[in-house]
């Protein structure tokens, strides 16, 4: 179990998990490949509660790392308190670890081995060190080669951050100023792409943990 500062210890709490539990047969070969470099000893699984575009109370799925384990518990159970809409927590291997389906799906997640679109660098989710919330209505969006790419496909409506439509994270959003405070980086702030969706953990980190 964790020692994340939160009320609710029943809904919002962390799981440590080896090769023989329930939680390890769902991500095997889906998010946790067989070429996974991180040991499934650094991973936690996570219950949150999350209110849903229903306004209705719903269970929450989440694997990450146990270094944002406490974070994350403490973030999501904040945005339960305050009925922040979260339209799905599930965890990516109920997609097949397909992230594109995933977001499509406007399914909110953190760890999946893989590597950053268009690159060969291990993605921060590939570590379970980023966050995506409600990916939908805040894309990851590039332009390649000159073509503006937009992940999920399906997200073209929600590319042009100066309208207003609900569920959209910009820095008012009290996800951003949560995760913010919790010492995240957010994809919204980046130059060259801009990832609406996404909290992620500085690269720092990432070198202390993994060198």
């Amino acid at each position: 179990m964790n020692t994340a500062d939160v009320k609710d210890k029943a809904n919002f709490y962390a799981v440590e998990f080896t090769e023989e539990s329930e939680i390890f047969t769902r991500i095997k070969g889906k998010s946790y490949k067989d070429n996974c470099t991180v040991p499934l000893s650094d991973l936690r699984y996570l219950h949150v509660l999350h209110v849903g575009f229903d306004g209705k109370s719903h269970d929450g799925e989440i694997i990450c790392n146990k270094y944002i384990a406490d974070d994350l518990l403490e973030i999501f159970e904040e945005l339960y308190e305050a009925k922040y809409p979260i339209e799905k927590i599930k965890l990516v291997d109920e997609y097949d670890a397909d992230d594109e389906a995933s977001m499509a799906d406007n399914n909110s997640s953190s760890f999946n081995f893989r590597y950053i679109s268009y690159t060969t660098k291990i993605s921060k989710h590939g570590y379970g060190l980023a966050m995506d919330i409600n990916t939908l209505y805040n894309p990851y969006v590039k332009t390649v080669n000159g073509k503006l790419s937009i992940e999920p496909a399906n997200a073209a409506d929600y590319v042009d951050r100066s309208k207003d439509f609900d569920y959209k994270i910009d820095e008012d959003d009290l996800a951003y100023k949560l995760f913010i405070a919790h010492g995240f980086e957010w994809g919204g702030s980046w130059k060259s792409s801009k990832d609406y969706q996404h909290f992620e953990v500085p690269d720092s980190v990432v070198k202390t943990l993994y060198k």
